[in-house]
């Protein structure tokens, strides 16, 4: 007997939507050789040994069992040392801090939290879309803030008041941002002031906080005045680290969130795998080299695409931070997902259209500095023959 899927699959899947062009280049990955791949946001660069072997160390002492669905204790208070220390942020680790199941999942039980159906959020564009699926799933719904691309796509704090309606609960800020966007202290200040003058909450992801460059500097929304009792702070040690298979993340917010939060958090992970906290916890407390290092090689990656385009005569969002390239390919005569797949099958380097991360002109792919440096030259070489293979 066939079941009728259709008919009983959620509504709540049809909200989501699918990413049909994403299977597809993967798809058609898996059927070539040689491909340079420059899709994933997963560093390619090894976790710290330090970090494995205290892994490795809490594994033989018996880390296999759970823990307190906020985290332990240790990591708990090594979150609250980092955000003191980073972050001008004061939390109080027994109430106010919760480790999490990746960053995804502080972002989920936020808006699990938050919304009440037909709650409103604001969010920029292009954007990292996971938060479009959570904020449907629990029924709000996500208000797109327009960005200018002649302005790097920059959340601008007036057209975040125009987007404003009696129903707005809650301010989505990814700074830095995935696939671009790094915003000035100042601009932070004045989004802070307008979440105060209409009594909104922020949600402000700040996992890429690590990975700036050019002198950049990086505020914590939280740590502007007023604003800690109306942020909740979402992190992790995936990117910085190089830990994104760890699943390990975490939320800083006032301790009546974190409590509200904590019966949702266990029913659906009940906590976080306790091998992995041991490893964030030699993450946060261990030597800081490590992430300095890898911070260098992304930028020397980065340095090298940005002059690569340049030579290509394609334009590109200035990527102050995180480790991508949003890249204009229209001067090309095609759209995106062409260029993608073209790309793709002609050259064999693998990038995604900015479509997978709701690029509202239709113009841009975004290109990953995250395979082997060598590889990355190689992947130039080829998308230089490609191009001009178009141009011809």
């Amino acid at each position: 007997m066939t079941i009728a899927l259709e008919r009983k699959k959620s509504d709540k899947l049809a909200a989501v939507g699918g990413v049909g062009i994403r299977t597809k280049l993967l798809d058609i990955t898996a059927k070539l050789d040689d491909v340079v791949l420059m899709g994933r946001g997963d560093p390619d660069l090894p976790t710290p040994p330090h970090i494995i072997e205290a892994a490795k160390r809490a594994l033989d002492n018996g880390a296999t069992h759970y823990t307190h669905v906020r985290g332990n204790i240790e990591l708990r208070r090594a979150i609250a040392e980092k955000l003191k220390r980073d972050n001008n942020l004061d939390y109080d680790p027994e109430t106010e801090i919760m480790v999490t199941v990746g960053a995804e999942e502080a972002v989920f039980l936020a808006m699990y939290a938050l919304l009440n159906e037909g709650d409103e959020v604001l969010v920029c564009e292009p954007r990292y879309t996971s938060y479009d699926e959570a904020i449907l799933m629990w029924g709000g719904k996500p208000v797109v803030v327009p960005c200018d691309p002649d302005e790097d796509f920059l959340f601008k704090p007036e057209n975040i008041r125009k987007a404003i309606t009696p129903r707005t609960k809650v301010i989505s800020l990814v700074n830095p941002g995935n696939p671009i966007g790094m915003l000035d202290p100042e601009v932070v200040e004045e989004i802070a002031k307008i979440a105060i003058e209409h009594d909104l909450i922020v949600i402000s992801d700040e996992i890429y906080e690590n990975i700036i460059f050019d002198g950049t500097k990086h505020l914590s929304m939280a740590a502007v005045p007023g604003m800690r009792e109306r942020t909740i702070t979402v992190n992790g040690p995936s990117k910085s680290y190089a830990m994104t298979g760890w699943r390990c993340g975490f939320l800083a917010a006032p301790a009546p969130i974190c409590e509200m939060l904590t019966e949702p958090a266990h029913t659906i992970a009940i906590c976080c795998p306790a091998v992995t906290q041991a490893a964030a916890l030699a993450a946060y407390t261990g030597p800081q080299e490590p992430v300095r290092q890898m911070r260098e090689i992304y930028n020397e990656r980065r340095v090298m695409m940005m002059k690569a385009l340049d030579e290509m005569g394609l334009k590109y969002v200035n990527p102050r931070a995180g480790f991508y390239l949003f890249t204009d390919v229209t001067s090309l005569g095609m759209d995106p997902e062409t260029f993608c797949t073209r790309l793709l099958q002609e050259a064999r380097v693998l990038v995604f259209p900015g479509s997978l991360f709701a690029d509202p002109t239709n113009r841009f792919v975004r290109i990953s500095l995250l395979s082997p440096t060598a590889r990355i030259e190689e992947a130039i070489r080829r998308m230089k023959q490609f191009v001009a293979s178009v141009k011809a």
